[in-house]
């Protein structure tokens, strides 16, 4: 088990676990967890780290249909700019590999935004913590697991 499904575990909280065979040669991680589980792009939600001025990891949750806006996600957090955070820093802040990181059970809590359009879902898809595991889980549970803010961070 990963940190994202014993964390929902503790806290009791309904999710199914889904897995698929990783192509380590797939040119979008959210976007081959869709295919390969036939979802709906719009319920399947990566997890993305980006980066204020003042260093702070921020954690952004959207759909892998579309991008995350840095400029949205600057103003939610109120700061001036953001930028995608590197590889290294978000896989040691994490703990998990990237392609894999979950925003369940993170090595630290960092302030989480998860786009708006997440609401309007009975049930989102979001990393389980590992290539190739995602889990289900309605979305007022991922609000409540990460103390996240409701915004429209998407593109």
């Amino acid at each position: 088990m990963t940190p994202a499904i014993n964390l929902l575990s503790k806290h009791g909280i309904a999710h199914r676990v889904l897995s698929y065979q990783h192509d380590a040669n797939a040119a979008s991680y959210g976007g081959e967890a869709a295919q390969q589980l036939g979802l709906d792009p719009a319920q399947v939600f990566k997890t993305l780290l980006a980066s204020t001025e003042k260093h702070e990891l921020l954690v952004a949750i959207v759909p892998v249909s579309g991008s995350l806006d840095l400029k949205a996600l600057a103003d939610a957090a109120g700061c001036r700019k953001c930028e995608m955070a590197d590889v290294a820093g978000a896989q040691r802040a994490t703990g998990y590999l990237v392609g894999g990181i979950s925003p369940l059970g993170q090595k630290k809590k960092h302030r989480t935004f998860i786009d708006a359009s997440a609401q309007a879902l009975e049930t989102m898809h979001v990393s389980a913590g590992r290539r190739g595991l995602e889990v289900a889980l309605a979305p007022g549970d991922l609000i409540a697991l990460t103390a996240g803010q409701v915004v429209s961070i998407g593109r």
